[in-house]
């Protein structure tokens, strides 16, 4: 039986990253193991997936970009938008970019970054959202709740989990605290979807629009950074001391995927097949 569920989840393995990889267009209402098609995937389940991919896009963003790259002599800042600004986005901003490509997906999940200490004022937490991350900071775990409008939310702490993150808002000009610690929850990454649950069918395309937004995010890092004088080489290669480098796309989400597959898998695998199909 050990050996049968080794096989079940290594094929959905598979088949999730062929679905991840290739951004498929929406299944068709049968697809799926007998009876997938009928089951339902509670949206806190989709916002565990969502957020696993989008917190190892940020994290390798930060680790094995902006922080080696810094060292490498690339520049990272606020006004990386600037035509004659020869710079990146922060992590921070990646994550925004991620966000803006997510507007354009049909699916209507929302996703963007708060705090009650931000450098940005307009990320500043207020009402119930305020209320939720002190409770997260207390419990230290996720809030998922419901707005009054029926809008689901799920609420994510903010780790400062590299140096980079931790430097920036220290000796950043605007920053209303100047002593965070690696370690510290500087803030929550917030998730919003007009559902309290979704088809199997509709949770692959939303786990594919995350991936798909993660790459072209980090596709419009390397447009910019070939504005450059002179611009970085850009291959399966990481910026390290003295190589002024960026990896290509398909280096980037290789380490995307692998480091957000497991809990994806795990989440599909859960929906995916009944208990009498999984075993005991």
């Amino acid at each position: 039986m050990i050996f049968a569920k080794l096989v079940v989840l290594a094929m959905l393995a598979i088949v999730a990253i062929y679905l991840f990889v290739t951004a498929p267009e929406p299944l068709p209402d049968n697809a799926g193991p007998s009876g997938s098609a009928d089951r339902r995937v509670a949206i806190a389940q989709v916002f565990e997936a969502a957020n696993a991919i989008n917190h190892e896009a940020r994290r390798t963003y930060t680790a094995r970009v902006v922080g080696p790259g810094q060292q490498a002599g690339l520049e990272f800042a606020e006004d990386w938008r600037e035509k004659q600004r020869q710079a990146g986005p922060l992590p921070a901003l990646f994550l925004r970019l991620v966000s803006s490509e997510l507007t354009k997906k049909p699916q209507p999940l929302g996703l963007f970054l708060g705090s009650d200490e931000p450098i940005n004022p307009s990320n500043l937490f207020t009402g119930e959202q305020k209320v939720r991350f002190g409770r997260m900071q207390a419990e230290t775990r996720p809030q998922v709740f419901a707005t009054p409008d029926g809008y689901q939310v799920a609420m994510y702490p903010d780790v400062a989990s590299a140096e980079p993150c931790v430097r920036c808002h220290n000796e950043h000009k605007a920053s209303p605290k100047r002593d965070w610690k690696l370690d510290d929850i500087m803030g929550a990454t917030t998730w919003i979807y007009p559902q309290r649950d979704v088809s199997l069918a509709e949770f692959l395309v939303i786990v594919a629009n995350v991936y798909s937004s993660v790459e072209a995010a980090w596709e419009t890092v390397l447009a910019k950074a070939a504005t450059f004088t002179p611009p970085p080489a850009i291959g399966p290669h990481w910026p390290k001391a003295g190589a002024r480098v960026l990896p290509d796309s398909q280096t980037f989400m290789a380490e995307v995927y692998q480091a957000s597959a497991p809990t994806v898998v795990r989440i599909l695998s859960r929906n995916a097949l009944s208990p009498q199909e999984v075993g005991p």
